[in-house]
């Protein structure tokens, strides 16, 4: 794959690592990503524009530089609960800057788009596996931001022929660590390097609630390895670059594990017994998210093939050990 890729969001989790498959895979990559959560910039072969998807004169200076191929747009605002407190935060972000970002890219002819979506726009399941038809009620801001953002999409296809992918993340998770690549969120929200540094520090962990109706009453996540997620980009651009339609595809395993199984493998790995403290649920949780990825298999070739729990669990504990040592050498 050639080509100048602009990965907006690219100094974070997802973004990242998507900014370095590009790169190994032979594209020109630049990152343009505002470092909101004071996150390290961790690809040194990677150009770094640190500014604001929102600042139209950094987006013209951009396009008219670059010979943009395509748009990676990563650079949410993502936590659930924050969304609810404030929504205003959410929409500004997650859908007025990106509207300003689209508009640029239409101006300067710049026609095809990756968007990190969620399964958040589906709201409570009525069924599942979730597959793409599954109705979208989002129950949450961020959710609704997302939402937002496809129908936009569809319409901007529409009207302006803008050729784009939505991809709809169900639980992110994973690093990877030869890379120096993983989560580093402040303050972090996600649910397994919580209980990878609860079990590192000898730490409680809390699950929130236990009285759903699954097979042991905590909820049921389908985890993806943040790598699979990376390569279902590369591989949505080129379906892109080669004429695919315009579409929405589901990124899963088909497969979901409790957060009480979730602890025992995180047990496992580190050896050691977490002190777990049950609490009442959360608003907006609900007992299961699971992904039928049938789509994604059959039009873009795409497979999760390095989502085993353990694998997930393994390289997410290594990169939790390294970038304690890591951060400390980057300025």
């Amino acid at each position: 794959m050639s080509g100048t890729i602009l990965v907006i969001g690219g100094a974070g989790y997802i973004g990242s690592c998507t900014a370095h498959l590009l790169h190994q895979s032979g594209c020109n990559v630049i990152v343009l990503d505002s470092l909101l959560h004071g996150q390290k910039f961790l690809l040194p072969s990677v150009q770094l524009i640190q500014d604001d998807m929102g600042n139209s004169a950094i987006l013209e200076r951009i396009f008219k530089q670059y010979p943009i191929k395509a748009v990676m747009l990563f650079g949410a605002l993502i936590e659930v609960g924050e969304s609810v407190k404030y929504p205003a935060r959410f929409y500004d972000n997650n859908v007025k800057r990106i509207l300003t970002l689209l508009d640029s890219m239409l101006e300067y002819g710049v026609g095809t788009l990756i968007f990190s979506s969620s399964c958040a726009v589906y709201g409570v399941p009525e069924y599942t596996p979730m597959d793409e038809y599954h109705p979208r009620n989002p129950v949450n801001a961020y959710g609704k931001t997302k939402l937002t953002i496809e129908f936009a999409l569809q319409d901007y296809a529409q009207a302006y022929g803008l050729h784009y992918v939505a991809l709809r993340y169900f639980n992110a998770a994973g690093a990877l660590p030869d890379y120096g690549l993983g989560e580093q969120h402040d303050p972090e929200t996600h649910v397994l390097p919580l209980l990878l540094r609860a079990a590192l520090n000898k730490k409680p962990f809390t699950i929130w609630g236990t009285d759903y109706d699954t097979r042991d009453g905590s909820c049921v996540r389908d985890f993806i390895h943040v790598h699979d997620i990376a390569h279902a980009h590369l591989q949505a651009l080129h379906y892109l670059v080669e004429g695919g339609s315009s579409d929405a595809f589901n990124l899963g395993t088909g497969h979901g594990y409790t957060i009480k199984e979730l602890v025992q493998a995180v047990e496992r790995t580190c050896n050691v017994n977490v002190d777990v403290i049950h609490e009442q649920r959360r608003g907006g949780d609900v007992a299961v998210l699971v992904a039928n990825h049938a789509k994604a298999t059959s039009v873009l070739g795409w497979q999760p093939v390095h989502s085993q729990l353990q694998n997930i669990v393994s390289s997410a504990l290594e990169w939790e050990v390294k970038k304690r040592l890591l951060f400390d050498k980057v300025q």
